[in-house]
């Protein structure tokens, strides 16, 4: 190798799961081998030796290799045995594709190096030097972080998903340090893929600081005490030696005793009748062509190799030979690796991203090509065009989180991946409410611009696409809009993915498409620099609204069609788009709520908290900040010696409520005057303080907001205000439900699910005494405490049918025998007994948690009775308690998720039963938890429940038989409470 030389090194490993995970399952149609990684990875080797000269490169390579790893043991195993121990085994399918994809790789000319005891990055970082010291440059074909600390002066990695070259300043805007320093990055931060400690409780951001600040590592740690945060110092002092080792773990190195010269990696043309050939034996008739077409070589006149389809022995995959004599030369499987070879990992999210967008989009995100429409013609246009597709991205643009006080700024529509527009209509002159409020000019007309758009929304003919569509279906309502068909990208990705990573746009867009979009804040500022979205300067504007919309339709293009692969197009279609516009609808009504009630109980509330902070100082003996931890702590453990006290990290006394609940249990009197305190002021500031202001001005009602994707079980979430966290146990919490009232002439109507759950739990477990006891209308925690203690249900104690609920409600959530002692204030060994005995007189249930997990471990997740997949990828971690909590969410979510999954159906039946019934006036407000609150006039509550109750009791059908019988109870009062 000489000066100006160009060497390529291909991360092969890499993209073997790239290849994989890019393109949907592929076996060859003659005898089912599994080829799809293959073809995969020849079109992509193929296209990355074609397109050089063309690409951001900008080079021709003179040498080229593509590098393996050999084995999943390492030198790195020897210094940590932990390392990459939680990856987990490569899909089955994809084992027999290793050895092919070498065998690609020789028949593509081009060397194929690997070499035991190293890792394929170690061998690109000696070629790397190598060529560096011959005077050469390198591009790396690979988007692998852990290569990126070798980027420099003659080092530079080539994205060929993104077509995207990364030097020195794409490293540092991607992870905030330049590429010398990204050892010491990821020593911080540490890698859960590879399972590389770092220090816990550093991320990136935090890693990126410290290293900005202090300089390296080893300054870093010995200046440790000058760092302010006593978490963050005291978490690098105790794990000094963890980002030690892990900086050995991630430091590539680069004087690995390679064989192959760099004078063997000169780049041959390709021998055309061979690699023919092998495509041919493959059945990539495409490729075959282009690549015949591209070498002159007539295909019709190669034969294809033999390949000996017994590969299940052998993990590298049958080899190739010529069928005869005058075939070309036969690809020798040569020195092949074991099964461990294969990089038994799981892809990483980037990769994923990547081979997803690269089949199913075309072309990069250029902000600076959206247009900016300010004229009526040029709009009509654009909704010509969209309707002639038939699919369109839409978003909007407001001043506002809350779409009931929000006011519209514009809109943004996306006609076809980087065709995509921004649409303002109200955008104002300034910096912000103070020094602006003129309109922009040259700006279509309101409602010029929302006739338009109106005509586009309505037509269904045309599909609309959205993230988070619900907050624009209001939007859209309150101008005179309806939106409809559409799809919604967070929930295509929910239904898909719910429990791995977030469903947000901007997560979604990194981990399909590889994008990151234009944030937030740095179009309308932070802090005291924030402005609402009208005094943006359009240009900002549109790259940021026109590529929301432009990203969500790349999305849909990629999500729709997994939708169809994995088989929850029904799950979609029954339980997530269509309650979509009836929970946009539920959140425009709202509900009514007594100011002078909450202003009582407010007032009630700080009496209350007034004569328990008298109690306290008295049996404390001393005045001192009750909301105070500290305080608390010297005066509970330093002070009174009060038995059970541990300090936190920080030195400091625990009194976190359990520890106050265990004080309070063991008969002490001012820990539980502390808890009752706790409780009374939560109230006070959470709810009878805040509510009033959330009820909207001019509808004098309070807008709660679902969410409909942010539960692993797909159960509804509700914030600003949160309606489901309102207490119902204690006296006080239930007066909170006296302030939600009626309108005068109405009353509300509470509709409640009587213990779904464990009637799931009897349906899925199939338990005979559990199903009879619903079928007979028996009380369920009477029934398993006679079971259970051999005591007589009539004239049952109290707190036998207690402890009996305790353990029916704990063993949905998987309690452990500590858990249920805490409850009940027994003995661990007490509880333990009752939960053995409960699996003995139930032994159904003890089945159903064995093998839900069994169910979650193999396939990485659960499903509700409706085929509702929630995930749990750490339930197969190393790390016991991990482990412990995923199972128990595993066994929990069928169950939760199930009867989650039943309350939506009712929901998206309800309004139709209701005007079927002539009770168009009776409307949904609220849902909480299994619980729906509906708002009906006084002369159509005796007709509405019996629908209600009737519609919420038969909603699992006609889809599913339940075992066990549904009970709804159901009651009408002027308010909340008293409805329940």
């Amino acid at each position: 190798m000489k000066k100006g030389d160009h060497l390529f090194l291909v991360d092969g490993s890499g993209y073997i799961f790239r290849a994989y995970h890019a393109l949907p399952p592929l076996t060859r149609k003659s005898d089912g081998l599994p080829v799809g990684a293959v073809s995969g990875f020849c079109n992509m080797l193929w296209k990355l030796m074609q397109d050089a000269r063309n690409t951001d490169v900008g080079v021709t390579p003179t040498h080229f290799a593509v590098i393996f790893d050999y084995s999943s043991k390492t030198f790195r195993n020897e210094l940590y045995p932990e390392y990459k121990a939680n990856r987990s085994a490569p899909p089955e399918d994809l084992i027999p594709q290793f050895g092919l994809i070498r065998h690609a790789t020789k028949a593509f000319d081009l060397p194929c190096i690997e070499m035991e005891g190293f890792e394929a990055d170690d061998l690109i970082a000696t070629y790397a030097r190598l060529a560096c010291e011959a005077g050469g440059d390198t591009t790396i074909i690979s988007s692998d972080k852990d290569l990126m600390q070798l980027v420099g002066p003659t080092v530079s990695m080539y994205d060929p998903m993104k077509d995207r070259e990364i030097r020195v300043p794409e490293v540092v805007e991607k992870w905030g340090v330049p590429p010398e320093k990204m050892i010491d990055l990821q020593a911080l931060m540490g890698d859960s893929i590879d399972n590389i400690p770092g220090v816990p409780g550093i991320g990136q951001k935090t890693a990126a600081q410290l290293i900005e600040e202090f300089g390296d590592l080893d300054t870093l740690l010995a200046r440790v005490s000058e760092i302010k945060q006593n978490k963050r110092r005291e978490s690098l002092i105790e794990h000094t030696e963890k980002a030690l080792l892990s900086r050995e773990l991630v430091r590539l190195k680069n004087d690995v005793p390679v064989v192959e010269t760099l004078d063997e990696l000169v780049l041959q043309p390709p021998n055309g009748p061979k690699l023919v050939a092998f495509l041919k034996t493959m059945e990539f008739t495409t490729l075959t062509r282009r690549v015949a077409e591209a070498s002159g070589t007539e295909a019709a006149e190669i034969e294809p190799l033999h390949v000996d389809v017994q590969w299940g022995a052998d993990a590298h995959g049958p080899d190739l030979v010529a069928s005869s004599p005058e075939q070309p030369e036969a690809l020798s499987s040569g020195d092949v690796a074991p099964t461990e070879a294969s990089r038994g990992d799981a892809p990483t999210p980037s990769d994923l991203a990547a081979g997803r967008a690269a089949e199913a989009i075309a072309g990069r995100i250029d902000v600076n090509a959206y247009a900016c429409i300010r004229d009526l013609v040029t709009l009509k246009a654009w909704m010509k065009e969209a309707r002639e597709e038939g699919v369109v991205a839409f978003d909007t643009e407001t001043t506002s989180l809350d779409p009931m006080q929000a006011e519209l700024c514009g809109f943004s529509i996306a006609i076809r991946p980087g065709h995509a527009a921004y649409v303002p209509i109200a955008h104002k002159s300034g910096v912000g409410d103070l020094l602006g409020g003129g309109l922009v000019e040259n700006q279509i007309p309101v409602r010029e611009a929302l006739d338009e758009l109106k005509t586009l929304l309505e037509d269904r003919s045309v599909l609309k696409i959205g993230q988070n569509l619900k907050y624009d279906l209001v939007v859209m309502h309150r101008h005179g809009i309806e939106v409809a068909p559409y799809d919604d990208t967070m929930l295509l990705s929910y239904v898909l993915d719910a429990g791995v990573g977030g469903q947000g746009m901007d997560d979604l867009s990194e981990r399909w498409l590889g994008h990151k979009p234009i944030a937030f804040k740095d179009v309308c500022g932070s802090g005291k620099n924030l402005v609402t979205f009208d005094f943006v300067d359009l240009e900002k504007a549109t790259c940021y609204a026109a590529e929301d919309a432009d990203i969500t339709l790349r999305l849909w293009r990629v999500l729709r069609p997994r939708l169809v692969e994995k088989g929850l197009v029904s799950v979609y279609e029954r339980l997530e788009r269509p309650l979509v516009p009836v929970l946009a609808r539920m959140e425009e009504r709202g509900i009514s709520v007594d100011r002078q009630i909450l202003s009582r109980l407010s007032g009630e509330l700080a009496q209350g908290a007034a004569a328990l902070e008298d109690e306290i100082y008295r049996l404390a003996g001393d005045r001192f900040t009750i909301g105070s931890p500290k305080q608390l702590g010297d005066i509970l453990f330093g002070k009174m010696g009060l038995p059970g006290g541990s300090k936190t990290k920080t030195g400091q006394w625990s009194t976190s409520a359990q520890v106050l609940e265990d004080l309070a249990a063991a008969g002490h009197e001012l820990p539980r005057k502390i808890v009752d305190w706790r409780q009374l002021t939560k109230l006070k500031s959470t709810y009878t303080d805040a509510l009033p202001g959330y009820i909207h001005p001019e509808t004098k009602r309070v807008h709660t907001s679902y969410a409909l994707a942010a539960t692993t079980t797909g159960r509804l979430s509700s914030s600003e205000p949160n309606l489901q966290n309102i207490p119902i146990r204690t006296a006080e919490g239930r007066k909170i439900r006296t302030a939600f009232i009626a309108d005068p002439g109405n009353k509300l109507v509470s509709a409640d699910y009587s213990q779904i759950e464990l009637r799931v739990l009897a349906h899925v477990a199939d338990i005979p005494q559990l199903r009879q006891a619903f079928a007979d209308g028996i009380d369920i925690h009477a029934m398993t405490a006679s079971e259970m203690f051999g005591v007589p249900v009539d004239g049952m104690p109290s707190e036998v049918r207690r402890r009996a609920k305790a353990i029916n409600f704990g063993i949905i959530y998987g309690i452990s025998a500590f858990g249920l002692a805490n409850q009940l204030s027994i003995g661990r060994e007490e509880a333990g007994s009752y939960i053995k005995k409960y699996f003995e007189r139930f032994p159904g249930i003890k089945d159903y948690m064995d093998s839900t997990k069994a169910f979650a471990r193999d396939k990485g997740y659960v499903e509700t009775i409706f085929g509702r997949r929630a995930h749990y990828p750490e339930i197969r971690s190393p790390n016991p308690s991990v482990r412990a909590f995923n199972e128990r969410a595993a066994i929990n979510a069928p169950i939760q998720g199930s009867a989650a999954d039943i309350i939506r159906r009712a929901m998206v039946r309800m309004e139709g039963a209701l005007h079927a019934a002539g009770l168009e006036r009776t409307l949904m407000l609220l849902q909480v938890h299994d619980e729906l609150i509906f708002e009906a006039p006084d002369n159509e509550v005796a007709s509405a429940i019996p629908v209600i109750r009737e519609v919420m009791e038969n909603a699992a059908m006609p889809a599913l038989s339940m075992k066990v019988p549904l009970h709804v109870d159901a009651r009408a009062a002027d308010n909340w409470d008293e409805a329940h």
